[in-house]
């Protein structure tokens, strides 16, 4: 879950481990299917749509990337999970928001990946990477991760990158660009997470995490509350993206969420303290995209003397020699 996302109300209590109360979404039916047709009905007869088992049935990502993969860091035990699309151009790395993961973008990469490479990574403690300490989600920690694995991939000569962040990942982004340790960082796109609305929403983060839905009978059932839950509103993305942020609890015999957010709400703070000013003097082409200009804290209000058109970018980058990966 993205911590400074969340604008609706989570309505949906708790449900306790009673088998009964894993499947409380009912099966979605047509409000016409037992009504009488009539020829002289102003509107058509339609058929009953599809049960929620279809509906919000899984997607498998191959639709939308190339490859995965699964990077693994030397001198330590972590590895990190990939998904990667495109075979030229500029390479446009994706950092998913808290609670989601590298498939969050699956959408995005199936456009992009015409124009320019992309790379979306699982962060540490999400999706399919595993770390030594999958709870250590200090800006610091998640800022070493992102440039080993870059490191890792492409050694001493990477290509032109671009960051792409949502969120906790959008705070990854900024402060890796910030550390001006990429010298072939080329743009910038940050969605969704301004200081000061962020740092604001910190209070309520473990009342919705708490809030949310805990156990899932089936990934279906996982991906329809999502969706009606308002996490997530494409329905599309949930499909592909949902089955990786949970995993299978034997003990439980029902599926609950991979990252485990609430236990690290030591780290939240550093996500955000400083990254409007971070943000701004980043000296590269950038862009922030927000749900609304209500989100813009008082650090934003030059933004727009700083972003750039990215797209431009990345038509002059893709031309340049494309580099091997080593992962």
């Amino acid at each position: 879950m993205a911590l400074n996302a969340q604008r609706s109300e989570v309505t949906t209590e708790n449900r306790g481990m009673d088998s009964s109360n894993l499947t409380s979404l009912p099966e979605e039916t047509s409000e016409e299917q037992n009504q009488p047709v009539s020829a002289f009905s102003s509107v058509p007869h339609r058929p009953s749509t599809r049960s929620s088992l279809q509906k919000y049935s899984p997607l498998n990502w191959l639709g939308y990337f190339d490859q995965e993969d699964d990077v693994c860091i030397p001198n330590s035990d972590d590895v990190f999970h990939v998904y990667m699309a495109g075979t030229e151009g500029p390479v446009v790395f994706c950092l998913h928001g808290g609670g989601y993961s590298g498939l969050s973008f699956a959408l995005a990469a199936s456009r992009i990946k015409e124009r320019a490479r992309v790379v979306a990574m699982d962060l540490r403690g999400h999706g399919k990477s595993s770390t030594e300490n999958d709870l250590d989600l200090s800006i610091e920690t998640l800022c070493t991760d992102v440039l080993a694995v870059l490191k890792t991939m492409y050694g001493d000569s990477p290509p032109s990158i671009v960051l792409v962040g949502h969120s906790m990942g959008g705070s990854v982004a900024v402060h890796v660009a910030a550390k001006k340790a990429l010298p072939n960082l080329a743009g910038m796109v940050i969605v969704d997470v301004v200081e000061g609305t962020a740092m604001a929403s910190l209070v309520h983060m473990q009342k919705i995490l708490s809030s949310r839905m805990q156990y899932f009978a089936t990934i279906e059932k996982a991906i329809e509350w999502s969706v009606k839950g308002g996490s997530l509103r494409n329905v599309e993305s949930a499909r592909v993206s949902i089955p990786t942020t949970l995993k299978y609890d034997d003990s439980k015999k029902c599926y609950i969420y991979r990252a485990r957010l609430e236990e690290t709400e030591q780290y939240w703070r550093g996500w955000y303290e400083g990254l409007s000013e971070k943000f701004l003097s980043c000296p590269v082409p950038k862009l922030l995209l927000l749900a609304g200009t209500d989100r813009l804290d008082r650090y934003q209000d030059s933004v727009d003397h700083h972003n750039h058109n990215l797209e431009s970018e990345i038509g002059k980058l893709k031309y340049s020699k494309p580099h091997q990966s080593a992962g």
